[in-house]
């Protein structure tokens, strides 16, 4: 009897265990369904992810090859391009769950213009702004699997960005710019705590740390922007400036020519 009893207790926590792995192995599609339905919500434009791989036993989930096209009205690139984004969780077991550092390494970014000046960045940060709950009492939104959990972020660590310039479109008067796309690494940035202390939806997470990144990539991009066309109109004053010195001088030099033609 007890052998027997010792089977069955086998078998049943075999069977505990596989319907875990079973939910488990579902968990990554359902992150991934939930940053793009969200995702796209928020900022108004496709937002994409290849897959999300969570590994419990490391306490780590990494969010692989998300995209988000440029909003409507800008070129076809892609605004965002992330091979990874890496969660190191925290608690996990009850609400609020934590997430101990979020971690993005090396993302492309494309701040371009269109032809009436505005910025793709402005334009998604517009687009958050404008879908974000207007206060932190506003009622969480039920997805379709169910309650959106609450999550608090200790840390966002955003390194080596590898933002794209680009000014085509962007009048800039009597400033000749040979060069109006280029590339340059922003310094590592950090941003956090979120959602502390009770937490808030992991959608909104998620929007904060985009919000974070907006901000500080547009001031970065702005101050860069402005010192290149500084650097341009210095050049263009001083062209001007030597222009005018060599009116100068020939004006000199014809007028001593004439004076010592003189009889």
């Amino acid at each position: 009897m007890m052998k027997k009893g010792l089977v069955i207790f086998a078998l049943a926590i075999l069977l505990i265990v596989g319907g875990a792995m079973y939910f488990l192995s579902g968990a990554g599609d359902f992150i991934r369904a939930q940053i793009e339905q969200q995702g796209s919500k928020f900022l108004g434009t496709q937002v994409s992810v290849a897959n999300v791989d969570l590994a419990l036993t490391d306490g780590r989930l990494t969010i692989n090859g998300l995209d988000v096209e440029n909003p409507s009205g800008f070129s076809k690139s892609d605004a965002f391009s992330f091979d990874s984004v890496t969660l190191d969780l925290g608690d996990v077991v009850k609400e609020p769950y934590v997430i101990q550092n979020v971690t993005v390494n090396a993302p492309e970014i494309l701040y371009e213009f269109d032809d009436g000046g505005q910025g793709n960045l402005i334009a998604l940060k517009n687009n958050l702004m404008a879908n974000l709950p207007e206060s932190d009492s506003a009622p969480v939104e039920e997805s379709t699997e169910g309650p959106i959990p609450l999550v608090t972020v200790e840390n966002v660590t955003v390194s080596n960005v590898r933002l794209k310039l680009n000014f085509e479109n962007l009048p800039t008067g009597d400033l000749k710019i040979d060069t109006k796309a280029y590339e340059i690494t922003l310094p590592t940035f950090n941003a956090g705590p979120i959602g502390k202390p009770d937490g808030m939806p992991a959608d909104q997470v998620g929007a904060a740390i985009v919000n974070a990144m907006l901000d500080n990539v547009i001031s970065q991009a702005k101050a860069e922007a402005k010192r290149r066309l500084a650097d341009e109109a210095k050049k263009l004053a001083k062209e001007k400036l030597d222009e005018q010195k060599d009116k100068v001088v020939d004006k000199a030099k014809d007028k001593l020519k004439g004076l010592l033609d003189r009889d």
